[in-house]
């Protein structure tokens, strides 16, 4: 009764915000690298500085960096928003991603790692969606399954989304702590096999904004403080995982999952 009960829920909830849940999480997800791009632009001096000072490359070649990144994300950010070019603009952002996790060496910090990966995932679902969109304009054209690259995108993008809980794992012997990390766990690996997947989605979605809102409130931290800017930074790149979360619920699992395999049980 319970399951049934749980089942209508999700339905009702699915039914009611599926006109508008897509737009929100295209929003969240793109939401850190409109904060970077905004954020270049007011610290432009100090991320030029900081480039040329750590790879003693150049005035020229730092201000080139850092004119890329704003444009980058900022103009990619408007063509999904405007949903023109958007597989050119998930291109772009993915290579903004990658030029940053070597430019700022987070490809020696594991935690923002896992966590530039998760925003990865977060872009190979907004991809998804658009081959979907893409497909409906060609009605009766055979599918081809699970084994079309839409489907191993949402695989890879489900898999890559999880590793932003992974850093949110606390390892104390509080009680309150292993049970967090029991229940986070259990449903990160639901959300990876897909496996009841838009249910376990949506519950991470209501968790991890809870977490977000209660640990990264730069809002309370003075703006001057260099806190500010690394909690605000945190704040929207968890913002993007849930738009991640929320595509997920809005699009299902895709066919490499537990829950499509049901239905041929």
């Amino acid at each position: 009764t319970i399951l049934i009960v749980s089942r209508t829920n999700e339905q009702n909830f699915l039914r009611v915000t599926k006109q508008y849940l897509p737009h929100v999480a295209r929003l969240c997800l793109i939401s850190t690298f409109l904060e970077d791009g905004i954020r270049m632009w007011f610290q432009w001096n100090e991320q030029r500085d900081y480039i040329e000072a750590t790879w003693s490359c150049g005035y020229f070649l730092a201000a080139c960096f850092v004119l890329l990144n704003l444009l980058g994300q900022l103009g990619g950010c408007v063509l999904i928003l405007s949903r023109n070019f958007v597989q050119y603009a998930c291109f772009a952002l993915f290579g903004i991603l990658s030029l940053q996790t070597i430019a700022y060496s987070i490809l020696w910090d594991l935690k923002f790692l896992m966590r530039n990966l998760a925003l990865g995932g977060g872009l190979l679902l907004l991809l998804a969606e658009l081959r979907g969109e893409g497909k409906s304009m060609f009605a009766g054209v055979p599918s081809m399954g699970e084994h079309s690259p839409k489907q191993y995108m949402q695989l890879g993008g489900r898999v890559l989304l999880v590793l932003m809980f992974m850093t949110l794992l606390h390892f104390d012997p509080s009680f309150i702590s292993i049970l967090q990390n029991l229940v986070s766990t259990a449903l990160i690996v639901l959300v990876a096999i897909g496996f009841k997947t838009k249910l376990a989605a949506l519950t991470l979605v209501l968790w991890l904004f809870a977490v977000n809102v209660y640990f990264n409130a730069f809002w309370m931290v003075p703006a001057y403080k260099p806190m500010h800017d690394f909690l605000k930074y945190d704040f929207f790149q968890t913002m993007s995982v849930i738009g991640g979360l929320l595509l997920i619920v809005a699009l299902g699992p895709g066919g490499v999952s537990m829950d499509e395999k049901k239905k041929l049980w």
